[in-house]
This record gives C-alpha cells, sequence and structure tokens, in this order.
C-alpha cells in the first residue's frame, strides 16, 4: 500500500483536497497501482516552526513580499 505524506506550512481545504487528488492520480499512473490502494497525509508545520538560512519560514515570506510584491501578501 503506498504511502504519500506532504509536509508543508498551512493549506487550505481546499488546497489539501487538490493536493490528495492530484497527487495520488499522478502516483497511481506513474507507478500503476490503483488510487484506492494509496494512503496520503499532509503534515501542516507552522512558519514559525522551521525555517531556512537561519531564519524562520515566516520572517524569509515577510522579507520577500516587501522586497517583491509592494507589500502583497500572496504566499
Amino acid at each position: 500500500m503506498p504511502y504519500i505524506t506532504v509536509e508543508s506550512g498551512t493549506l487550505s481545504d481546499m488546497q489539501k483536497t487538490e493536493l490528495i487528488s492530484r497527487l495520488t492520480e499522478e502516483a497511481s499512473r506513474i507507478m500503476k497501482v490503483p488510487q484506492e490502494f494509496f494512503v496520503m497525509t499532509i503534515k501542516e508545520v507552522p512558519d514559525q516552526n522551521f525555517g531556512i538560512g537561519g531564519k524562520t519560514i515566516d520572517l524569509v515570506k515577510e522579507e520577500y513580499i516587501k522586497k517583491h510584491s509592494g507589500g502583497e501578501k500572496n504566499i
């Protein structure tokens, strides 16, 4: 029974639904295993609980937004 796990920041219900659907479809196609055999979990990790380059992800996102999008928050 194939098992797919995704670790990410917080996702909307719609994003989770799409991830589960599309990742299962693609993995099933590639592995030639029926979709019904796949198990998938999504582990949401708050942005303050992981980091990159010595900074928490929430700070990295904030700096990126200020630098690249004039303050719009779409990440």
